[in-house]
């Protein structure tokens, strides 16, 4: 567990540290034509062989897959470190995401092998928890640490002692289970080719949409998408071994899981993305202080889990804590909403703790509930299932939710600004009050008042109206994750009765 721990690290590392060093490699590699796929060419890579791998670590036991992924992305975190050109880096970071997807994929799934029982595997979450909330809550402030003192290329290598540590554990202790029978597998190739268009496709299509709209070049890609998903659907029903079995989502429960995990992503990226920005660009805090409000939300899903593991094996009905947690999440959105320039930051820091917990309660125990209704011999495939839909949840809310914020504040900010002047701002300085980024810019905005000031215009009036447009846009995407939330709590009343039986070892498989 301390390896696999160490290995939910590794990911939650790599998704905040290197974010932080981004306007360093940018400033010294160059090739800014190149930034955006820094972070897309990893979330290609690692959403397409999620579900991949998950299936075939059922198929042929987890281990080798866990030990390849720790190896495979530790390898290529030394390559980002050394990257010469932004084109070497790109191809390094897709490389990590392989190896990214492969550690999702059987890494967590690897939990039920070690402990069948459920109610026991519960307690062990916390674990993954903490790894993930330490990961998170300590990325940003370590890799502006290390950026800082030891250069942007720190920051990928500083995860080569904690892969190292992990593969020590994974190959030392991890054992080796498999559930399916030792017989001749049938790969289903075509399977793993059509899942992996069609989640490549998706991801490219959520990317592309919020700067060229519905483009042709979209609905041609969009299009390709819904044929390949089409064509794997045909393809499991005929396969002997199918890398997706269909008659997973025979079960209502289980679709109904998944629907809560798609939620959970959307829910929980929104609030990662967007709460710093009301904070730093509506409200004008310090990134500093934008960021200490806004920890909580990674710090307190550890303590959600912690409190989870207390009392989910005591209730009659374990479901009420998806529903709890969701209903902590839906006050989240709604506390965020709510938030004002002159509200106290306790109130706010209430709501990020809320989601926080809420999070705490639902993420390990979707993963735990699907494992249950699955079976063992398809615990990969299952959990593999519940962390794509996470996944796509997130990119659904970080792209719908930047979409609406974007045009809202674009249509806004203009109306606001001829209100406020009377004559006619330069194009130019217009331009620049267009664009949210300079409200989170400071020599920006320094460049912006001085460019105003031989004008006779006041500067920071019109920075103030520009922060309040920014502050509806923002509000106007926290409620369309109070919608989402609201959803999730409806369907999660609707679970039926899931219940956590006692299993003992199975050492027959080992």
């Amino acid at each position: 567990m301390l390896g696999i721990g160490l290995v939910n690290m590794l990911v939650a590392l790599d998704q905040t540290v290197v974010s932080t060093a981004l306007p360093s490699i940018v400033s010294e590699l160059r090739g800014f034509e190149y930034y955006a796929w820094i972070a897309n060419a990893y979330l290609l890579a690692s959403i397409v062989t999620v579900p991949v791998f998950g299936r075939l670590g059922d198929l042929f036991g987890r281990k080798p897959f866990v030990v390849a992924a720790v190896l495979i992305f530790t390898v290529a975190s030394i390559l980002c470190g050394f990257a010469h050109s932004m084109l070497f880096l790109v191809i390094a970071r897709a490389l990590q995401g392989i190896g990214g997807g492969m550690m999702v994929g059987t890494a967590f799934a690897s939990i039920p092998d070690l402990f069948p029982d459920p109610r026991t595997r519960v307690r062990w979450q916390v674990v993954m928890a903490a790894a993930y909330g330490i990961g998170t809550a300590a990325g940003p402030s370590l890799g502006g640490f290390l950026t800082e003192h030891y250069g942007w290329r720190s920051t990928f290598l500083v995860n080569l002692p904690v892969g190292l540590a992990s593969l020590f554990c994974i190959v030392r202790f991890l054992p080796a289970v498999r559930h399916v029978p030792h017989a001749p597998v049938r790969l289903d190739i075509l399977g793993a080719a059509l899942i992996t268009l069609a989640l490549g496709g998706l991801q490219l299509c959520v990317e592309r949409f919020p700067e060229t709209g519905p483009s042709a070049g979209n609905l041609v890609l969009l299009a390709g998408v819904l044929v390949c998903c089409c064509a794997l659907l045909a393809c499991e029903r005929r396969a002997a071994h199918p890398m997706i079995p269909l008659d997973l989502f025979g079960d209502r429960d289980l679709r109904r899981l998944f629907a809560l995990s798609l939620a959970s992503g959307f829910i929980m990226f929104s609030l990662l993305f967007f709460t710093p920005l009301l904070l730093q660009g509506g409200f004008g805090l310090s990134p500093q202080l934008a960021g200490l409000l806004a920890t909580p939300l990674a710090a307190f899903i550890a303590v959600g889990s912690i409190i989870n593991s207390r009392i989910v094996v005591h209730l009659a009905r374990p479901v009420t804590t998806l529903l709890a947690g969701f209903a902590l999440m839906l006050y989240a959105a709604i506390g965020v909403m709510a938030t004002q320039s002159y509200t106290p930051h306790w109130f706010l820091v209430s709501a990020v703790m809320a989601a926080g917990v809420g999070l705490g309660f639902t993420l390990n125990n979707l993963n735990i509930f699907a494992q249950e209704i699955a079976g063992r011999a398809r615990f990969g495939i299952a959990t593999a299932l519940m962390q794509s839909s996470r996944m796509v949840g997130g990119m659904l809310g970080t792209t719908l939710i930047g979409t609406l914020v974007a045009h809202s504040y674009a249509a806004g900010v203009a109306q606001r600004l001829s209100r406020v002047t009377e004559t006619p701002l330069p194009a130019a300085i217009a331009a620049r009050f267009h664009d949210p980024q300079l409200l989170v810019d400071p020599e920006s905005q320094r460049e912006v008042l001085a460019a105003l000031q031989p004008l006779h215009v006041n500067g920071r009036e019109l920075l103030a109206a520009s922060r309040d447009v920014l502050v509806g846009a923002v509000h106007m995407g926290m409620l369309l994750t109070a919608v989402t939330a609201l959803a999730a709590v409806l369907i999660a009343g609707r679970l039926l009765h899931i219940r956590l039986h006692a299993r003992k070892q199975d050492d027959a498989s080992l």
